[in-house]
């Protein structure tokens, strides 16, 4: 799994709006918050609102504001949303598998599984609440420790 610009600043987007939650802010105000361009953060907003993470108000008075509250938010579902699976490789892919001519006796799949469920079960525990609170899971040795 590899995030793109788009998934890092769709991300900073929902985080800066949650900063701001419940008030209307301008796509320039987003723009200079999250260093992104005011033409890319359109395309990406509009990627947020079509899965209903943000709303946007028209008018003299119109932006973009949360369409759900931060602790509804799921990172994994956004990355998953916009970036597709969490896994590194198809051949490991829950959402998406693609079978490999090598499969049956592959010393890797096992590997690729673990990497996505790993991935999965960190993205997939953590809401944008979370990050606005600085509540992040961090990984000590073989076990997550959740600082909630």
């Amino acid at each position: 799994m590899k995030v793109s610009s788009k998934g890092e600043y769709a991300l900073r987007a929902l985080l800066v709006l949650g900063q701001h939650q419940g008030n209307v802010m301008t796509i320039q105000e987003i723009s200079e918050k999250t260093l992104v361009s005011i033409n890319y953060l359109e395309q990406i907003l509009l990627q947020l609102k079509k899965f209903d993470y943000v709303k946007s108000k028209r008018g003299a008075k119109g932006g973009y504001l949360l369409q759900k509250n931060s602790n509804e938010i799921n990172i994994g579902e956004v990355i998953r949303n916009l970036e597709g699976p969490l896994s590194p490789m198809s051949c490991a892919s829950i959402t998406r598998y693609e079978p490999c001519p090598l499969e049956a006796g592959c010393q890797l799949k096992p590997l690729w599984s673990l990497v996505r469920d790993t991935i999965a079960y960190v993205l997939e525990r953590t809401t944008l609440e979370d990050l606005l609170l600085n509540r992040i899971n961090l990984l000590e040795g073989e076990k997550i420790i959740v600082n909630k």
